[in-house]
């Protein structure tokens, strides 16, 4: 038989490429099993909106999280006025009207609170503009008039204070309004 040794059916031929199971290393069934990018990404996706709705229920939702930029905005506005006082060398006036839901600031800056957020203020008499608004003024030293802004929507709240003697501005927690 000429010296030419019978092939086995599994030993590779010359010239034939392997199957393309054994190229990766899994049969095709077991590729079927696996998962693909596209399901990967969707599953990804699941779990930050879970992430995310999660996050606002725990805060309070829609009417928490409006109520938590609306007090820093308040705050940082106050600052602010107290940074503009101190370094144009003039009082300057902080504005809030609760009935309006309206801040104004120096420099042309005013904003509003959302709807669904309740302004209390407590400050001074005396440089109040109107009755039902309030106002903190800022002196160039940094001190000022004082005063409270308290913003609460449903069983939650934030007090933006203002010390009289040195102007700072501290944003915390707060009583709800009962």
């Amino acid at each position: 038989m000429g010296g030419l040794a019978p092939s086995s059916p599994d030993a590779p031929r010359r010239g034939a490429h392997p199957p393309r199971a054994r190229l990766d290393g899994l049969s095709p069934r077991a590729r079927q099993c696996g998962m693909s990018l596209l399901e990967i990404l969707l599953v990804i996706a699941l779990i930050g909106a879970i992430g995310v709705l999660t996050v606002a229920a725990l805060s309070g939702g829609v009417a928490g999280m409006q109520l938590r930029s609306a007090s820093k905005q308040v705050a940082a506005q106050l600052r602010y006025t107290r940074s503009q006082a101190i370094a144009s060398g003039r009082s300057q006036k902080f504005l809030i009207d609760p009935a309006a839901h309206t801040w104004s600031a120096p420099n042309g800056r005013s904003g509003e609170i959302p709807k669904g957020v309740g302004i209390v203020f407590t400050g001074a008499r005396d440089v109040q503009p109107r009755r039902g608004e309030g106002a903190i003024v800022f002196f160039p030293d940094g001190a000022s008039t004082g005063g409270r802004v308290k913003l609460h929507a449903k069983q939650a709240a934030w007090n933006v204070d203002v010390a009289w003697l040195t102007g700072e501005v501290k944003l915390k927690r707060g009583e709800a309004p009962r």
